[in-house]
């Protein structure tokens, strides 16, 4: 984070239309470039036309931000990543700051504002643009904006203000726009659009900036479009609480009530670059980086705030379908890289609830309807091709449903991707989420750097090296965060998730002190783990960070392995290996997951208690009463009642018990019950008490009872309770104080829903017991009710046949998916590490040509179609022979690989050889030792070309390399247009209305 620079743009003829030249001192570009610290491909972002010989966009130095006409000092203060590195593209943002025309707002050299100056020391008073209702038209195009904004509600760079529909819904024939401005070093926001319709914001960066970004401000904002935007460095700002950090939240109190202190974590923190308040708004191919908090962050406004309040438009947000979502990278963010959840407090502070207004508020859970009708069916919000990397908490977290993840590139999160669901039980409609054709990269190759805000470094990943870490070196880094589910994930990759002595990193992971339920319908499938993944599955220790793992929530942690390809085991279920409500005799521990694999049919039961004390609840199964599971309870101390959901085996028998009184009033629901699934319970009370038992069917989203409410009555025995289990009968034998039912599904269940279609089944138990003795019972239930343990669904054999459909099909995820990439690697071993085992080979695509005897092997490779052209390996006195075949021998447009095996005597006149392939000068190379040698025949030298040495007995060369295919400026023939799905998905954003 805070790792961009600035850098003077300089004219540069020998620029390809990729590159451009910046001012850096000489002897540190190449002391820099010899150290190759700095790469030379990087992601093109908008400018304005540039004069005849300065290329326009990509830059071969470290930049993640350039061209600035107003820089005293342009040494390079970090490296930037200019390359894919395990499959996810890293490259760095570049955009040009300054335009022709230029509006600057004029300030004074300090600050001079009471309010303003506690919290900064330069002057944040700049100049603004409003831009309201009825205009003629309005396109803005490549104009600078810097020192503009104001720490005051109204005053931003660009305004759009109460405008109302601006595109042809509204009238106008030509649709706005804002295209290509540089919004720069401003003091409120870049864009706001303030109940505004329809407008296009393209090709428009905002660098360091105060507050939300690109800003869609009142939640009543719809059918906006965000096209090939870049924000960068969004800092801090005073003017709402999601827009300060943590001392302007406490700081500034002049709208809370009373004596109330805001609690930053909850209230404020939640600045970012992309603030979408309405999901119908469009986000194609933008990037956010370096934001305090977030780099896109969707969240869900109950009722329109703001001015719009007045006009009583209903938002509708939490179930209006997703906008377009596509192509769209996050990375160096705090908090998340991409959040969807939480809405914002739309009251004023009172003394019911004395926080500020528009404070962050944990109120709204996204749940798509079609046409936001909850009565008619889900509409699935697609996140299509997010590529999320280097952001310190999540790269993703995901709240509601139903919603899809796909194509997705995650890399160096401190957690990956974190599903959450639409809620508990019983809101909760039972909401399904999905992420597949995604790649997972625990610690990628790219190490990082310390600085800007980068404080933690320690040792990990593959290659144990030293590198930037996303929290302290003890964070237990995950790929995919199951939280409660239900959640399928299924084709995705992991690579490289290896822990470490500090730390516990791990592919599959859960919530870490999780009071909440856990679903068994959680499943996983058609998964893929790379060599270098040590733990597939991890459900946390006691200790830092996990603390005891004690909650609800984690004691039923648990996914379901459809396939095996997690657990080896086909159609099993793995929880935590302390969990015996779930496990039977020939369940499998795997001690270093603290898991265990089981098979069988699980489901929940939802308790609900009224009118009793906030108790603990144990619950017991009655094959395994040495080891009981105690709960707490969702609940804080002072709810009206208390709620347990506990995971349990289906067909088998289990005991509750209470660390207190018994409750008056208790609910039991059947929570993922199939029709005739049942459990039978037994729930302690004191002896002599009397019991009123009703089956209830209860529908959620109105809140409602059906008509028809079943009585159970009493039965003498556990033999006649027994003898039917669809008879609504109890049991309650008195010597043990024990309640005995059965619980037992009349209906079927559809979908991801927790209930049955006829609603949610439960049986009310109410008593009027009086007594206060403690309600534990399980001294007298066992031995009595013991139960040999048995297996109700045997366990299946262990898989030993590879699976080949696993794992994402696509190799590499890049912000340019229109383009296609080539895998290659090369591998040189001295014989010093041949002697060890290590491999020389060259791999393309899927393909490795490995030699055994000692030499240089050439593959040659089509760079217009990645095909492989032919493969040359020459030993002995022929080695001599090879920078003829690498002068003459090699057709144009071809990417050449070179690899040696063994301690080579390496040919005087092959420095020469390799400077016709790209080398800008005659390399040294060792007389005998490892070479490894990415080149190109044509007439450019493309930024990818590398060439690694090592003298004899200093160990492995390597390179990998993801190398761009077809390009023009290879000499490749035009090629017939490829489809680019973003710029359909903008004509059909454009039609949206």
């Amino acid at each position: 984070m805070y790792q961009t620079e600035e850098f003077t743009l300089l004219p540069c003829t020998e620029c390809t239309k990729h590159q451009v030249k910046v001012k850096v001192p000489l002897p540190l570009l190449q002391s820099a470039l010899h150290s190759r610290k700095f790469s030379v491909n990087t992601l093109r972002f908008p400018c304005p036309p540039l004069p005849q010989g300065t290329a326009s966009l990509s830059v071969p130095l470290v930049l993640k931000f350039a061209s600035h006409t107003f820089v005293s000092m342009e040494n390079p203060q970090f490296p930037h990543v200019g390359e894919v590195i395990d499959g996810v593209d890293m490259r760095a943002e570049v955009g040009v700051l300054t335009r022709n025309i230029l509006i600057k707002g004029e300030t004074e050299n300090t600050c001079y504002l009471e309010k303003e100056c506690q919290f900064f020391s330069y002057d944040t008073f700049g100049g603004h643009i409003k831009i309201l209702k009825n205009f003629t038209s309005v396109h803005l195009s490549y104009v600078e904006l810097k020192q503009m904004g104001q720490q005051q509600i109204g005053s931003y760079p660009v305004h759009f203000h109460l405008c109302g529909d601006v595109d042809e819904k509204g009238g106008y024939t030509f649709k706005t726009y804002l295209e290509g401005l540089a919004i720069h070093h401003c003091f409120s926001r870049c864009v706001t659009v303030h109940a505004t319709n329809g407008l296009l914001i393209k090709d428009t960066i905002g660098y360091d900036t105060l507050g939300h970004c690109f800003f869609i401000e009142d939640g009543i904002e719809q059918r906006n479009t965000l096209f090939h935007n870049l924000g960068l460095v969004t800092k801090p700002g005073t003017l709402l609480p999601t827009d300060r950090n943590s001392s302007m939240c406490i700081g500034i109190r002049d709208k809370v009530y009373g004596s109330y202190v805001p609690v930053p974590a909850t209230d404020c923190m939640a600045v970012s670059t992309f603030w979408i308040s309405h999901p119908n708004n469009h986000l194609i191919n933008n990037a956010a980086a370096g934001s305090q908090d977030a780099g896109i962050w969707y969240l869900f406004h109950r009722v329109a705030t703001g001015d719009s309040h007045s006009l009583a438009i209903e938002t509708k947000s939490e179930l209006t379908p997703l906008g377009i979502f596509y192509n769209n990278r996050v990375h160096s963010n705090f908090k998340a890289g991409l959040f969807i959840d939480k809405g914002v407090k739309t009251t004023n502070a009172s003394a019911d609830d004395p926080r500020e207004y528009l404070c962050l508020d944990n109120n709204a859970r996204f749940r798509p309807h079609q046409d936001a009708d909850p009565e008619k069916p889900r509409v699935a919000a697609l996140i299509d091709r997010l590529i999320s990397f280097k952001n310190n908490d999540h790269g993703a977290w995901v709240r509601g449903g139903d919603i899809l993840i796909q194509n997705s590139g995650f890399a160096d999160n401190g957690i990956g991707l974190t599903f959450a669901s639409d809620g508990s039980f019983p809101n909760d409609e039972g909401a399904s989420q999905e992420v597949s054709e995604s790649l997972f990269i625990g610690e990628s190759k790219n190490y990082g750097f310390q600085g800007g805000q980068n404080k933690y470094v320690g040792t990990g990943g593959i290659d144990n090296k030293t590198r930037t870490l996303p929290r302290n070196r003890t964070f237990p880094i995950r790929g995919f965060q199951i939280y409660d589910g239900p959640i399928h994930l299924t084709k995705c990759t992991f690579k490289n998730f290896v822990p470490t002595p500090d730390r516990f990193t791990s592919a599959v992971g859960f919530l870490m002190k999780n009071p909440w339920q856990m679903t068994p319908k959680n499943n996983i499938s058609f998964v893929k783990f790379g060599p270098n993944v040590s733990l597939k599955a991890f459900f946390g220790k006691p200790g830092p960070w996990f603390e005891e793992g004690d909650l609800d929530g984690d004691k039923n942690s648990i996914f379901h392995d459809l396939d095996g390809s997690v657990t080896d085991y086909r159609d099993t279920y793995v929880g935590r290996m302390d969990n015996y409500l779930i496990q039977h005799p020939k369940c499998i521990n795997i001690t270093e997951w603290s898991g265990v694999v089981c098979s069988g049919n699980y489901a929940q039961v939802y308790v609900q208690t009224w009118n009793g004390q906030n108790l603990s609840m144990t619950i017991v199964r009655d094959e395994y009463p040495a080891n009981p599971m105690v709960l707490r309870g969702i609940n804080q101390r002072a709810a009206a009642f208390q709620q347990y959901q506990p995971v349990v085996m289906l067909q088998k028998g289990y005991t509750i018990h209470w660390n207190g009184k018994a409750p008056n009033v208790t609910y039991l629901y059947l929570i993922n019950f199939s029709k005739n699934d049942w459990v039978r319970v037994g729930l302690c009370y004191q002896q002599k008490t009397d019991f009123l038992i009703v089956l209830e069917t209860f529908q959620r989203r109105s809140s409602a009872l059906s008509s028809k409410v079943e009585r159970y009555m009493p039965v003498s025995s556990m033999m006649e309770l027994e003898k039917n289990r669809s008879d609504k009968k109890f049991y309650f034998d008195n010597s043990t104080g024990l309640l005995f039912l059965f619980l037992q599904a009349k209906y079927n269940r559809d979908g991801h829903s927790y209930c049955s279609s006829q609603g949610c089944e439960r049986i009310k138990i109410v008593t009027k017991d009086s007594s206060k003795g403690i309600c534990n019972c399980m001294a007298k239930a066992y031995p009595k009710y013991y139960q040999v343990p048995t297996i109700i669904k045997q366990m299946p054999g262990k898989t030993t046949v590879p699976c080949t459909k696993c794992g994402t099909t696509q190799m590499v995820f890049t912000s340019d998916p229109h383009r296609n990439y080539l895998l290659v690697q090369v591998n040189s071993s001295d014989e010093k590490e041949s002697s060890k085992g290590q491999q020389a080979f060259i791999y393309v695509n899927n393909t490795i040509f490995s030699f055994k005897d000692n030499g240089i092997l050439i593959v040659v490779v089509d760079a217009c179609t990645g095909t492989v052209l032919g493969n040359k390996l020459f030993s002995g006195v022929d080695i001599r022979r090879v920078d003829g075949y690498l002068k003459s021998g090699i057709p144009q447009r071809s990417i050449v690989l070179l690899s040696t095996r063994g301690d080579v005597a390496i040919p005087n006149n092959l420095a020469e050889a390799l400077m016709s392939l790209g080398t800008a000068k005659p390399p040294y190379l060792q007389s005998n030792g490892s070479l490894a040698f990415l080149g190109f025949r044509g007439n450019i030298k493309p930024s990818w070309i590398k060439l690694f040495t090592s003298p004899a007995g200093h160990g492995l060369v390597q390179i990998e390399k993801y190398i761009p295919l077809q390009l023009e400026e290879y000499g490749c023939a035009r090629a017939i247009k490829s489809r680019q799905k973003d710029l359909e998905l903008l004509k059909k954003a454009a039609r949206s209305h």
